[in-house]
């Protein structure tokens, strides 16, 4: 059944974006036609940031208890970058859409010459994107899950809990917190912000993993075509058996360049996408791993709390730190193209056809690169950066807390 149903997300269309696309569109970031369903999809992401703008005021309410206001904080964060990641997106649904025909477009392309070696390489990107991308949801769904069963069972499994509640010396458990006109402690009140907060918890969730997943799949896209690329170029003059024309070999080397300016000018568009929300992200994260590390070794904070508290610190972590190897990889693919275009049998060429390949080497110079604002780039060493200011942060807290 579970087969069945990942082999319809498959799109003849979008070779590595079949997955991610459908998911987009279930959850109403992709909007590729105009339609009824587009208004509806629109006003679930409205009703998300009217959510949102209420736990604000709820943050204000409490704001003299210091573990509900991070508590409710690191809720909050969540689903405003949500709303963050589903409103650039349909905001920028032409950037997006010229960013998605480019990868489909040139992997039909490059699919429908039957060469081996591309097949290859792009058989093993894609792969490895339905991999990280039904790891992605499904860790997603775990998630979610877990954070709105658990106020429940600790409702009705708890006997402790429950007795408590049932004496009003403990409130009824929340599954996020946010403001309301009418009483939210008991009765259908509380059953109504159940089912809103669980209806967030899942909307926001689906949007958060198929946004990530997407623009995780699309990075393996330019790591596997930079890959190809340097294969292309090592065998630019054949592999030593086989003849190439000087007329092929130029061929080939305009197809090389071509397909890297093409690579480039698709990566500043999708860098344009991701780097103000990864700059945003980058910066929260970083304060939220420090306020849930001071709030976890707090005294008073509950196995509950604790637990949902580390789950949240790991997915914070885990989230930053697939961005960033990611990016990595491209950036550190691009910077050995050229390497490729001198491992060629260049030396049996004319003095012509060289100073072709030269032009070709400095052109593949140019670096890919994906960004968290202007400040900084997304590679391993700004992730361990990012978790060593928090531990900075922390660590200078803490002390002055004691």
């Amino acid at each position: 059944m579970l087969k069945n149903f990942v082999s319809k997300l498959e799109n003849p269309d979008h070779p590595s974006l079949g997955p991610t696309l459908w998911g987009l569109q279930a959850f109403g970031l992709w909007q590729p036609t105009k339609g009824v369903a587009n208004i509806i999809y629109n006003l679930k992401h409205i009703f998300l940031a009217l959510f949102i703008m209420r736990q604000y005021v709820e943050l204000w309410i409490v704001r003299s208890d210091l573990d509900l206001v991070l508590t409710n904080l690191s809720k909050t964060v969540v689903t405003t970058f949500c709303v963050i990641k589903a409103g650039t997106f349909v905001f920028w649904q032409k950037r997006w859409r010229d960013v998605i025909e480019y990868v489909s477009t040139l992997e039909r392309r490059q699919l429908s010459e039957k060469d081996d070696v591309t097949k290859t390489f792009i058989g093993d990107y894609i792969k490895y994107s339905r991999n990280i991308t039904y790891m992605y949801w499904f860790l997603a769904i775990m998630t979610v899950f877990s954070l709105t069963v658990a106020p429940i069972l600790v409702f009705f499994l708890s006997s402790k809990h429950h007795k408590h509640i049932k004496n009003e010396t403990m409130p009824y458990p929340q599954i996020m917190d946010s403001w309301v006109p009418f009483d939210k402690s008991s009765g259908y009140g509380y059953w109504f912000t159940v089912l809103e907060a669980t209806f967030v918890c899942y909307h926001g969730g689906g949007i958060v993993a198929t946004y990530d997943s997407n623009a995780l799949v699309i990075m393996s896209f330019f790591a596997g075509q930079l890959k190809l690329l340097k294969a292309n170029c090592a065998r630019l003059f054949g592999d030593g058996v086989e003849t190439v024309t000087h007329k092929d070999a130029m061929k080939r080397i305009r197809d090389c360049h071509s397909h890297h300016l093409l690579l480039i000018k698709c990566s500043k568009i999708l860098n344009s996408l991701l780097s103000p929300v990864m700059f945003l992200y980058v910066i929260i994260c970083s304060l939220m791993i420090c306020g849930s590390a001071i709030q976890l070794t707090t005294e008073g904070t509950t196995g509950m709390q604790q637990l949902y508290i580390a789950e949240f610190v790991v997915a914070l972590i885990a989230q930053l730190f697939l961005y960033c190897w990611h990016s990595n990889d491209v950036l550190y693919v691009s910077e050995t193209v050229q390497e490729d275009v001198y491992a060629s049998n260049w030396w049996s060429t004319n003095v012509r056809t060289r100073r072709s390949l030269v032009l070709l080497g400095g052109q593949l110079r140019r670096k890919i690169v994906f960004e968290a604002g202007p400040f900084t780039e997304l590679t391993t060493s700004t992730f361990i950066t990012i978790l060593k200011g928090a531990y900075s942060y922390y660590t200078l807290l803490s002390n002055k807390g004691n």
